[in-house]
């Protein structure tokens, strides 16, 4: 699968994710205090804190400065609108300057651009299974995208990454023959099992 593509196919996926979070349940519902799988994050956490890392990833990967804290991004009215916005211009930016490059994502030193790009590969389809989750929808990953994402995480995740207080988890265990985003939702830490 192209990486694009794959790119543009998880992104879209998660903006609609977003939309039927905030547009499904309605913030007078209380959709944002629901729990997520991401322990730290409710829902109304989660999409600000997907808004926020996208802009992120968008500014820096077009060459721009982002002054902002991504972890401290509070979404408007329209998070999907917002999200999708960022998630136009990271595919443009890619489109625009490939992957012979380097990327300094939250600190001065740059890392090498494919390894950026798999990170918000991880990022957006993870986060977008927690939302998923959270929200009582269907997954919307397909099993080829899973799958990619998979393989990206695997060779991108070292183990220092895991455990408490960091980023991830330790690997949940999954079976070998489920499915791709199952697999993959246990690669990063995540119970497939997991409702709320």
């Amino acid at each position: 699968m192209n990486d694009i593509a794959l790119l543009s196919g998880v992104l879209s996926k998660t903006g609609d994710l977003i939309e039927g979070a905030a547009g499904v349940e309605g913030a007078e519902a209380g959709w944002r205090g629901s729990a997520t799988p991401c322990e730290e994050y409710d829902v109304g956490a989660l999409v600000d804190h997907l808004v926020g890392w996208l802009q992120l990833f968008e500014a820096r990967c077009d060459g721009r400065a982002y002054e902002a804290d991504p972890a401290r991004h509070r979404s408007g009215p329209d998070p999907a609108g917002e999200f999708r916005a960022a998630s136009a211009g990271l595919v443009a930016a890619w489109e625009k300057y490939g992957f012979d490059r380097e990327i300094a994502l939250t600190g001065e030193s740059g890392l090498p651009a494919a390894m950026v790009f798999d990170m918000a590969l991880m990022e957006f389809t993870v986060h977008g299974w927690d939302l998923a989750m959270a929200t009582g929808r269907p997954v919307p990953f397909t099993e080829r995208e899973a799958a990619e994402v998979l393989v990206r995480a695997e060779a991108t995740l070292p183990p220092q990454y895991r455990g408490e207080g960091m980023a991830f988890g330790p690997i949940v265990p999954v079976a070998e023959d489920a499915p791709a985003v199952d697999r993959l939702a246990g690669f990063l830490g995540r119970d497939p099992a997991w409702r709320a």
